[in-house]
């Protein structure tokens, strides 16, 4: 028996999120069903992290078990065979017994693309969200960096949100600016709560939009308050960039 890492890119606006559903498609369910018609095995494939529906990945980790007697850094090529494709496996290797993609998690990034128009764009339709102008720029790049540091973001997190401690740690975070009207938010950080980057996101996007007061950002973080915080954007501009163990 061999523990697999692979790495996955996906385009997640077809798929309602990562978690295998009954009568739904889903990331896992493809994955899986392309291992069993790979190699004649049922297995589970354990991903770093549950992403939602209409998110995208650029390189997620995930992992399984098997006894396939293909060659662990060719088993990407014969996975892909059997992938629609807005899923590609972009590499697979073995690696130790103990590794769990989850579990031994240290650090993630996320990205959130946004673009400001009158009107939605349909260039951007798949991988970016539509906020309607003006959006000032500066103002919210000037606010971000009141995330970073150890906070319990129970104000940043959806209602479904069941984890023991809602205490994170934000490392790093960066707003900038891709082209005259386009922009990526960065978090990283030890873990994220349910939908957390996205109202970080919004918080951020409301806060250029000037229907938060910048000033009182710090006070929203410290209050735990839910409502306090901006909306929930939407997932289509989400994307997970990177892990590291």
């Amino acid at each position: 028996m061999k523990r697999i890492l692979i790495l996955i890119q996906f385009l997640g606006t077809n798929y309602s999120g990562w978690q295998t559903q009954p009568g739904l498609e889903t990331i896992e369910g493809n994955l899986e069903r392309a291992v069993f018609e790979t190699t004649g095995e049922r297995v589970t494939v354990h991903s770093s992290g549950r992403t939602d529906a209409g998110v995208h990945a650029l390189a997620m980790p995930a992992h399984f078990d098997t006894n396939t007697r293909i060659v662990p850094e060719n088993l990407y090529k014969a996975l892909n065979a059997h992938l629609p494709s807005d899923i590609r496996v972009l590499s697979s290797r073995e690696v130790d017994e103990h590794f769990h993609a989850r579990f031994d998690v240290k650090e993630k990034t996320y990205e959130y693309h946004f673009y400001t128009s009158p009107m939605p764009l349909p260039y951007y339709s798949t991988t970016s969200a539509w906020v309607t102008a003006p959006f000032d720029f500066d103002l919210a790049k000037s606010v971000v960096n009141a995330f970073v540091g150890t906070h319990d973001f129970v104000g940043f997190a959806s209602s479904k949100t069941e984890v023991s401690s809602t205490v994170r740690t934000i490392t790093k975070i960066s707003l900038t600016k891709k082209a005259p009207n386009q922009y990526c938010l960065s978090v990283t950080g030890d873990g994220f709560l349910y939908n957390m980057v996205r109202i970080i996101a919004g918080t951020v996007i409301e806060i250029g939009q000037g229907k938060i007061a910048p000033d009182s950002l710090p006070d929203i973080i410290e209050s735990r308050d839910r409502k306090r915080a901006g909306r929930t954007a939407s997932a289509v501009g989400l994307v997970l960039k990177a892990v590291k163990y």
